[in-house]
């Protein structure tokens, strides 16, 4: 017996359609596609009026286990990935212990599946204990399971370590993360350096601490042919430097975030601590920048950069309490109202960017709703608003700059390798 999904809008990101039809899964892969499939002993569940689309991928995103699990655990975290619509999930390497040993790497893979809401493919860390002093074992950290190699949260600082990291990853076919900010430069800043940094009396942090190590890193990825992938980018400089970058056949792709994309530094000013990021929310000119470098493609893919954190935690300072907050639950709807159902995009163009080319440009399986593919999928319903209510997100981070909106697209059933996972009309 199997499960039969009927009378949905089936999205297809590649060819860009969307038709009505039935999927059947069985075990782990959808078995059949077509107009009225028969029904026989399946389990049969109606998704009249609701679309269909492939599991969503999010390429960054931070469980904190292990060693923070106040914040957040594979557990809660997986759970959150599941009801936010994604089957796959990257999650950086600054945890405590840093995910620098292929142990801690086999540890998280295990701890994900053990509880099978969200299938977790381990970023590791560039250099050991993210200190910037000394690479990690490549080669051993990737046949643990690891995808890729980022210092996420710092940045790898020396331009000698970062060639030979490139290099190193290569070798793999694999990919540098970059976290793109040069400490000379951000110094302490909490904020955007600009009008109301100053408005408000705190450090900001210039736009130009990101540029310069995105400018040095593309410098780089042509010096040695490797494939540099700039995360959360979030100034103008930095888009501009992107796209010439890929003009010039160099390989270097890019993520932003959906807080990049829909918020600017103005929200600190009205919210304090819960709009503080990093890289932060810059200006509205920086911001229309990543929303041009989206929609015309020299920002690859949407990646939400989930960052829980207590409440107490950001309750502190603008000074002392720590960058992120909640945004895996949340990414689907928040883009979906905002580009899809506005009107500026198609929703096969949207989950282009939150599944297929991240899975591409990861060396990851997913991304398309085909016979023989893995029953990854998501469903969503494009016509019922729902409020942000922090206090139902599944994550332990309840912190979000995006409470009180009502939005459109929300995932209302997630299949993970043909389990049904998150299901909010139970």
């Amino acid at each position: 017996m199997g499960i039969l999904l009927t009378n949905g809008f089936v999205v297809d990101p590649i060819a860009k359609s969307v038709t009505r039809q039935d999927i059947l899964l069985e075990g782990d892969r959808i078995v059949a596609m077509g107009v009225a499939l028969p029904r026989g002993n399946h389990q049969v569940r109606d998704l009249t009026d609701l679309y269909v689309v492939p599991g969503l991928i999010d390429v960054h995103v931070h469980l904190r286990e292990p060693g923070y699990t106040h914040k957040e655990t594979i557990a809660t975290g997986t759970m959150a990935a599941a009801a936010g619509g994604f089957s796959q999930i990257c999650p950086m390497p600054n945890t405590s212990p840093v995910t620098d040993d292929p142990e801690i790497v086999r540890y998280v893979i295990e701890e994900a599946k053990r509880h099978g809401y969200a299938q977790v493919h381990p970023i590791a860390a560039v250099t050991k204990g993210l200190k910037g002093e000394e690479l990690t074992d490549f080669q051993a950290l990737y046949e643990a399971g690891a995808i890729a190699f980022s210092d996420d949260g710092r940045g790898v600082q020396s331009a000698e370590m970062m060639k030979k990291a490139l290099l190193a990853a290569k070798k793999l076919n694999s990919l540098i993360a970059v976290h793109a900010e040069d400490e000379t430069l951000s110094k302490k800043g909490v904020m955007h350096e600009g009008e109301i940094s100053r408005l408000l009396g705190v450090e900001g942090i210039p736009t130009e601490a990101e540029s310069v190590m995105i400018a040095r890193d593309i410098v780089l990825a042509q010096a040695t042919g490797a494939h540099v992938h700039i995360c959360h980018v979030s100034p103008e400089s930095a888009v501009s430097l992107i796209a010439d970058a890929k003009r010039r056949g160099i390989r270097v792709t890019g993520e932003v975030a959906p807080h990049h994309l829909l918020l600017n530094d103005q929200v600190v000013k009205q919210l304090g601590t819960h709009g503080k990021v990093n890289p932060p929310l810059r200006d509205e000119i920086d911001r229309l920048a990543c929303v041009r470098g989206f929609f015309d493609g020299t920002l690859d893919v949407i990646a939400t950069d989930h960052a829980p954190h207590s409440e107490e935690e950001k309750a502190q300072s603008l000074e002392k309490a720590p960058n992120g907050f909640t945004g895996i639950e949340i990414s689907l709807p928040l883009l979906y109202t905002s580009f899809v159902h506005s009107g500026l995009m198609t929703l096969a163009e949207l989950v282009e960017r939150m599944s297929t080319l991240p899975a591409k440009l990861f060396h990851l399986d997913g991304g398309q709703l085909i016979v023989g593919s893995r029953a990854d999928l998501t469903v969503l319903d494009p016509y019922t608003p729902r409020i942000v209510n922090p206090r139902k997100f599944k994550s332990k981070g309840k912190v979000t700059p995006f409470a009180g909106r009502s939005l459109y697209g929300w995932p209302i059933l997630t299949y993970h390798a043909g389990n049904l996972v998150h299901d909010s009309m139970a």
